[in-house]
């Protein structure tokens, strides 16, 4: 039976916005991790048979299938291709999924996945507001078929994410507990981060990381909604990064030497209702596990992407997993949410801790604009 593996994986540290890489093109951001895989792994980059790079947002210098412009950057093989995928937030756990169902496929041997995303050049939902200038107010409005089955709902991250705060009766001070908890156990593992970094100027460790917040800051500000639970310390910080994973084949494996890191044992996706949008890891975790023949006993560590507080905690209600497997080493409130690189920073990172602890199963999984997740379970060799 054919198999994906992991053969390296490496990042950008997560720069702040307005920070260290807040002036790198993306084209370079991503240039530097993609040299800095081949700087790691003994492997002739003309062997490649495809990039697959998550990107969201993609206008101005993230346009133009910002996939191949990184990879010509990096001055690589021009005649390997490369595409880019969006899947909003898991746009790069899904580059990740493309590129394991082309080797699970037989039709690629090796293939580089991954994201990018400079969201200090390149605003959240930039190509939404550049639409404006054509008199799009959004990409909903406009589609008769979406106005029959949704109506003028208005569809937005931060009313998902109150929604599932009241749904599951998320106090403020139960989230600002968890965003606390995110940030200190970002600070205390930048050691291990530094492993799967590789610094580019003046960026050396990841910028988004806050010693100085306390509940008592957190609980000084306002919310992000009127009357809402929810505040800027409880969503993810936008942020700028990127990083790229080796995927290859049991062939490759034999062909060129490769030492694999980790199998794909398991990747899918679910959607969901895109109204409340953020909740689709719940139904997908259980899709997965099911399909994957394992319960959620058997994953010792999980990288849930925190995009909000609340939807970590509705999730680890809801599937019952132990909390101190989740996010270990801090997640997106404290590490920031480069969107089209977080699920390969993600998957970097649980890489990582799958080594550093021993443990034999990880799980990732993020929610998703359009109301959707991806799943993907690890198995470390």
């Amino acid at each position: 039976m054919a198999e994906a593996y992991l053969v390296d994986a490496v990042r950008t540290p997560v720069g702040r916005r307005g920070g260290a890489l807040s002036g790198v093109h993306p084209a370079d951001l991503g240039a530097h991790v993609l040299a800095a895989l081949f700087d790691r792994v003994d492997l002739d980059p003309a062997t490649v048979d495809d990039v697959i790079f998550g990107c969201v947002d993609t206008i101005g210098p993230q346009a133009g299938d910002v996939a191949r412009t990184c990879w010509l950057a990096a001055g690589l093989p021009a005649q390997v291709p490369g595409v880019t995928v969006d899947r909003q937030c898991g746009s790069s756990q899904q580059a990740v999924h493309f590129a394991a169902q082309a080797v699970l496929s037989g039709t690629a041997d090796v293939v580089v996945a991954g994201g990018v995303q400079n969201m200090s050049a390149v605003p959240i939902s930039a190509a939404m507001l550049a639409g404006r200038e054509y008199g799009f107010a959004d990409p909903f409005r406009g589609s008769t078929g979406w106005q029959a089955r949704y109506g003028d709902q208005e569809i937005s991250q931060f009313h998902g994410a109150e929604a599932i705060a009241e749904k599951w009766s998320l106090t403020r001070a139960d989230m600002e507990e968890f965003a606390l908890r995110s940030h200190s156990l970002a600070l205390a593992a930048r050691d291990q981060h530094a492993a799967e970094i590789a610094p580019l100027g003046a960026a050396t460790t990841d910028e988004c990381p806050r010693p100085d917040t306390s509940l008592t800051r957190m609980a000084a500000l306002d919310p992000l909604l009127p009357g809402g639970r929810l505040t800027a310390a409880l969503a993810s910080q936008i942020a700028d990064g990127a990083a790229a994973l080796l995927v290859v084949s049991d062939r490759a494996l034999r062909r060129h030497g490769l030492t694999p890191r980790a199998r794909v044992a398991h990747l899918s996706a679910r959607g969901g209702d895109p109204v409340i949008m953020l909740d689709a890891p719940i139904e997908a975790t259980a899709f997965a596990l099911r399909r994957a023949g394992l319960s959620i006993q058997d994953i010792e560590l999980v990288e849930i992407n925190e995009a909000f507080a609340s939807v970590v905690l509705a999730w680890q209600r809801e599937t019952g997993v132990d909390p101190t497997r989740v996010n270990v080493t801090g997640g997106a409130l404290a590490l920031g949410h480069p969107l089209g690189a977080t699920g390969a920073r993600l998957m970097t990172t649980l890489l990582g801790n799958l080594e550093r602890t021993g443990a034999r199963y990880g799980l990732q999984t993020m929610c998703e604009g359009g109301g959707q997740a991806n799943v993907t379970i690890l198995e470390r060799l």
